[in-house]
């Protein structure tokens, strides 16, 4: 067959082109050929690109590129999409299962069936030990406190008055780069209130190697949920509800500002197989 096998899945909106690493390699995958596969126009279409490549018995190594061909350590969404593909290739049993990423790693379950998955990630800190103090940026209208994790990647969480009012693409763009959030910049993820009392918090993305918006952000939404709890604002786990549409859930346990037992439950979807020609 010519050409290569392609599977589009999404995580809460935030959609992923991946790849079986039996029939192909990092090295066949320059940025260059990351950015068409990607592109939304000429290409497959998706946020990045992830390859899995069986490593030993339970255990798949995950590549993730970002959408602008850039090398990513870790994506949440991502990984919960690897978790359901691992069982669907049969590259791992259902059940409890093992990612290797780039930020280390990852323990993973899902079932046998259905859309869900669920992933332990890494214990961290909240602010002072993962990166800068965020109290040299100046808050803007609208925005009650800032907060930094890293969670694989960088994030920047923002709680804001009115989710609908961000100006996600000016604000969340040059807060992006800010060198105070370390060279390589953050993503930026706005946090704001139920809309309703038992409703699900609702947040929305900048992600860096988007450059723009996305629907959804596993490891930026257990940041903003560890944020909450340490700001006395929602007990763990908290729910969220992503710009995709989806629920998310993030447990962890909170000790001062250490969190540890973190884990992200939420969908890996299987969209569709195809053959990509280019």
């Amino acid at each position: 067959m010519r050409g290569t096998i392609v599977y589009k899945m999404t995580g809460s909106g935030n959609d992923f082109v991946l790849l079986d690493g039996r029939a192909t390699t990092p090295a066949d995958w320059p940025a260059t050929r990351v950015v068409q596969l990607c592109d939304r126009r000429t290409g497959v279409g998706a946020d990045g690109l992830v390859i899995l490549t069986p490593d030993q018995p339970g255990a798949v190594r995950m590549a993730f590129w970002n959408s602008d061909g850039s090398r990513a350590d870790m994506c949440g969404n991502a990984a919960l999409c690897s978790t359901r593909l691992s069982v669907y290739l049969e590259l791992t049993a259902p059940g409890d299962l093992r990612l290797l990423t780039d930020a280390g790693m990852v323990q993973a379950r899902c079932p046998d069936t259905g859309d869900q998955a669920e992933i332990r990630l890494p214990d961290f800190d909240l602010a002072q030990a993962n990166g800068p103090a965020v109290s040299g940026l100046e808050l803007g209208p609208g925005e009650r406190w800032m907060a930094f994790a890293t969670v694989g990647v960088p994030h920047l969480v923002i709680r804001v008055d009115d989710i609908e009012a961000v100006d996600l693409l000016g604000r969340g763009g040059s807060l992006r780069s800010d060198p105070r959030l370390g060279a390589a910049g953050a993503n930026v993820n706005f946090v704001g209130a139920p809309a309703a009392p038992g409703e699900p918090w609702l947040i929305r993305t900048y992600e860096r190697g988007v450059e723009g918006e996305t629907l959804a952000c596993g490891t930026g939404t257990v940041a903003a949920g560890v944020a909450l709890a340490a700001q006395a604002e929602a007990p763990l786990p908290v729910r969220f509800r992503s710009r995709g549409g989806e629920e998310l859930l993030v447990r962890a346990d909170l000790q001062s500002r250490r969190a540890s037992e973190v884990w992200l439950g939420g969908q890996g979807k299987l969209v569709f197989r195809a053959v990509w020609e280019a």
